[in-house]
């Protein structure tokens, strides 16, 4: 018996050590910056909402594990995250963010020491908008923003890129890349899912082009400036009751302007949201007798979203603009 279990304690200390050693090269892995697969085989991508989700899962498809900071139903603007949530950012393999829009998460992910993050803003050129943007009133565009006092950096730009077809695909593009560089492994499945949304998104494009090419009115006025980049891509006119940020409340002087500006330019609709409050959109086409409808920024997917997904929901929008502006 002695004989035996003498045999048995130097294959048990042999193991520990194995096992030990596994740890020790885990552990050198972890904190050499290189982006490490879950135990799925797959990358760990946190995003920062739902455009930046969208994209990940769309060109990641089988080879990423995506979780998204904003929860469906939550304003991303307002987002603040738990301690839970802070110290959780560091364990990612990949962070997708855009810098500008959630100040809590650009702390965050700075502080995260993450490898490889990758802010959706740095690959496409960003604009200055305020309440009003696009159809030839540039001029008009930073005046409008000093006056509503936004809680986005101006100098940095307006950061809803995604609404823009075009430039959503540009960072389509970045994202592809990035993820072809942290997971060399599956390049080629990330080059090939990123051809196709592109795709997608091209196709979008066109739908636009040609649904808002010729209508009786060219003006649109919605609760929040999220759609200056949209605005300009089609030769539109957005009117914001509030600014960039939906939180943002109108002057008593910019409501007066938005009467003036509905009846000059035949607005038929003010637009509201799903996110937001819609209280001040009702009063607004309560007191000029006009149409509600909604155009949706797609800063989250709910229950109440007029599609399952950004394509759907943009479509959705291109809908309801067509039927406001009198498109033909």
């Amino acid at each position: 018996m002695n004989v035996r279990r003498l045999r048995l304690i130097p294959t048990a200390a042999t193991a520990a050590a194995a096992a030990l050693g596994l740890l020790s090269v885990s552990a050198c892995s972890s904190s050499s910056g290189a982006a490490d697969k879950n135990g799925e085989g797959k990358l760990d991508v946190v995003a920062s909402f739902y455009p930046m989700q969208y994209l990940a899962e769309e060109i990641g498809g089988e080879h990423v594990d995506v979780s998204t900071l904003t929860k469906p139903g939550v304003e991303p603007h307002d987002l603040e995250l738990s301690p839970k949530q802070t110290a959780g950012l560091g364990e990612a393999d990949f962070i997708l963010y855009l810098k500008g829009l959630q100040p809590a998460v650009d702390e965050a992910v700075a502080q995260s020491g993450v490898k490889n993050t990758v802010d959706a803003a740095g690959l496409t050129h960003l604009e200055e908008h305020g309440t009003e943007a696009g159809h030839d009133e540039h001029g008009a565009e930073e005046e409008h923003a000093e006056e509503e006092g936004h809680e986005h950096s101006e100098a940095a730009g307006d950061p809803h890129i995604w609404l823009d077809p075009v430039k959503y695909a540009e960072v389509a593009k970045g994202v592809g890349k990035a993820l072809e560089k942290a997971d060399p492994d599956n390049a080629a499945a990330y080059k090939k899912n990123t051809d196709a949304l592109v795709g997608k998104l091209d196709g979008l494009h066109t739908k636009f082009e040609k649904g808002l090419k010729n209508a009786d009115t060219r003006t649109f006025i919605t609760t929040h400036a999220a759609f200056g980049y949209l605005a300009e891509r089609y030769d539109l006119k957005q009117e914001g009751i509030s600014g960039l940020d939906p939180d943002s409340e109108p002057s008593l002087s910019r409501m007066k302007d938005l009467q003036k500006i509905a009846k000059d330019d035949k607005v038929t609709t003010v637009f509201f949201e799903t996110l937001v409050s819609d209280k001040t959109a009702k009063t607004l086409a309560g007191d000029t007798g006009l149409k509600t409808d909604v155009l949706d920024p797609l800063e989250g997917i709910t229950d109440k979203s007029n599609g399952d997904d950004y394509i759907e929901v943009m479509e959705s929008n291109l809908a309801a603009l067509e039927k406001a502006l009198g498109a033909k």
